[in-house]
């Protein structure tokens, strides 16, 4: 760590002995920095301390007498933090805050503003009678300004304090009403273990994982991403479909705040070589939240993925997801069928589960029996009987199912077809009188009739027993404060396979960005939806073997919409855009 400004004084022999020890004892007592001190109590001038720090931190010097500061910078940081350090936000530039100090040294400032404001902070020295004539005037004792954190208003949390729910884990309670850090002491990259999980329990890291999970609530953020890299840590909110940074902590964080994580999720703090799973319980926000916890050992450190699961934010209203008039009564209908197999497919973060549960809470009546198979069971379903698949003590999904099929369900529910075995007992238990929802990876819902016939189910046996295949995409809602006209070519539409009368007179929205949605113009998801029926026609082609290709010009003959057709036509309606129809889905 650098010397600060009494030390250097003192070896260049323009500080004495009892000068440092009467300026070191004086500015214990008042808490301001160093410099300010030593400047109040005439030990050095001002323009000598701001000249020599200049030179000594290799940071500009600047003349604050006449400068104005705008109100919006001024903002980003809290009163307290100002007067506590004795700084000035004088301009921001993109990610760059410029920061008016009285000692440049002061490195525990800087990375506490950088931490809360969410900026790259980029200090000037300044002198310390204009630094507190410009405190007085927009940081006056008392004053009351909220904090601003990665471009997000972060509210005081004295209410909202994350609340551990395991009776044992009361460190994260009475967080209190600041977010303000004393960061830890620096952490080597090879510390020692017992050191790393004594670090990950102290306040400054508890503080800052309780922000993080806090602000990926607020937000409404699917998973936070934790990313050790060689010179920068990393952490990012999935918002929408889409990681976005939230901040970059020092360094010397990586190892504390992984082993905080760890100790909540009840991990092994010692086990840095292996992939590890866990759960946290948190109440934040007023609102139960479960943390799906995942590490994986990667090259500089490890990585760990947290899977937000708000049971309070399902939506299980069918009606809301977006379906299209006929494909909402094709897939009621098949839901409601006495027996058969309905397929959800799609690739992670479709949305697949959420849509079997809603098909779940449709069926889920006092005479009906329903067991799910889930690995893992992401929310609990009142009535419903779910079970944890444990795929490490042989507890398998077709292991599981055959089980189940023996306490009489009506209706089973598998998280994931993934292999022959378990395809071949939900095949099974549909044709003995089961009705079978479940979830297959593939790209369209024509191509999942050749990928179960690839796992080994005979055709015959497809055609009989499937009733219904879905295929499905989440794309981004155009946001609805800053929605505007925007003028797409039509020519880059029909360069990519649309005819020239589709795009002839359609108007085309996109979100100018603002606050309410970040600044990325989009806010919220909505569903695209390929709903292929089995139909007689469709079974006879699955009977005689025909192409992937022959199978989805019948359904499409038959009314289905393709996934780009869907989109296209949300497009239209302007709920997303061009650009989102294109990153989700393919032609066809």
């Amino acid at each position: 760590m650098p010397q600060n400004i009494a030390d250097m004084l003192l070896k260049m022999g323009l500080l004495t002995k009892s000068q440092y020890d009467q300026a070191s004892l004086e500015q214990k007592s008042s808490n301001e920095p160093l410099a300010a001190t030593l400047v109040r109590m005439g030990m050095v001038t001002e323009n000598v301390a701001m000249q020599f720090m200049s030179r000594q931190f290799n940071v500009p010097a600047m003349d604050l007498s006449n400068f104005q500061v705008e109100p919006a910078v001024i903002k980003l940081i809290r009163p307290d933090i100002a007067n506590k350090f004795m700084v000035i936000p004088l301009k921001r530039l993109g990610r760059a805050l410029t920061l008016a100090m009285i000692d440049p040294s002061d490195f525990f400032a800087l990375e506490d503003i950088k931490f809360l404001t969410g900026l790259d902070v980029k200090p000037v020295v300044a002198g310390y009678s204009a630094v507190k004539k410009l405190l007085e005037q927009h940081y006056p004792l008392g004053k009351d300004v909220q904090v601003i954190a990665s471009g997000g208003q972060l509210s005081q949390l004295k209410d909202e304090a994350i609340e551990s729910l395991p009776d044992d884990d009361s460190a994260l309670e009475g967080l209190g009403g600041d977010i303000e850090m004393e960061m830890v002491d620096d952490v080597e990259e090879d510390m020692d273990l017992a050191d790393a999980q004594q670090a990950g329990s102290s306040t400054p890291v508890v503080k800052m994982v309780n922000y993080i999970m806090t602000e990926a609530v607020r937000r409404g953020a699917s998973d936070i991403h934790v990313e050790p890299y060689e010179k920068i840590f990393r952490i990012r909110l999935r918002q929408d479909g889409v990681l976005q940074t939230l901040m970059e902590p020092p360094m010397r964080m990586k190892a504390p705040l992984v082993s905080r994580i760890k100790i909540m999720s009840k991990l092994d703090v010692t086990e840095r070589r292996k992939p590890q799973d866990g759960r946290i319980a948190i109440k934040v926000l007023n609102k139960k939240i479960d943390l799906r916890v995942s590490t994986l050992p990667v090259l500089f450190g490890e990585k760990v993925v947290m899977r937000i699961l708000d049971a309070g934010s399902l939506t299980l209203d069918l009606a809301n997801f977006g379906f299209t008039e006929l494909a909402l009564k094709n897939f009621m209908k098949a839901i409601h069928a006495p027996y058969g197999i309905v397929l959800i497919t799609g690739p992670t973060g479709s949305g697949k589960t959420t849509t079997l549960y809603s098909a779940l809470s449709q069926l889920n009546t006092p005479d009906r029996h329903i067991l799910t198979v889930e690995d893992p069971i992401e929310y609990n379903l009142k009535g419903v009987n779910q079970v944890q698949a444990e795929l490490g003590i042989g507890f398998t999904f077709d292991v599981a199912l055959r089980a189940m099929l023996r306490q009489a369900p009506n209706i089973i529910m598998l998280g994931e077809i993934r292999d022959g075995p378990t395809a071949a007992i939900a095949v099974k238990a549909a044709l003995t009188g089961h009705l079978v929802l479940s979830t297959l990876h593939t790209n369209d819902a024509p191509s999942s009739v050749s990928r179960l016939i690839d796992m080994g189910i005979e055709p015959f046996l497809v055609a009989s027993s499937t009733v219904l295949i879905q295929a499905q995409r989440l794309v981004r809602r155009i946001c609805k404060a800053c929605k505007e006209p925007f003028h797409v070519n039509p020519q880059s539409l029909i360069d990519m396979g649309f005819k020239a009368e589709e795009v002839a007179g359609v108007t085309y929205y996109k979100g100018k960005g603002c606050p309410i949605c970040s600044n990325t113009g989009y806010k919220g998801r909505v569903g695209l939806y390929e709903v292929m029926p089995i139909t007689p026609e469709i079974r006879d082609l699955i009977l005689n073997r025909e192409a992937v290709t022959s199978i989805r010009a019948k359904a499409v003959e038959q009314g289905m919409l393709t996934l780009r057709m869907d989109a296209w036509g949300k497009v239209k309606q302007g709920m997303t855009t061009v650009e989102e129809m294109f990153r989700e889905t393919a032609e066809g």
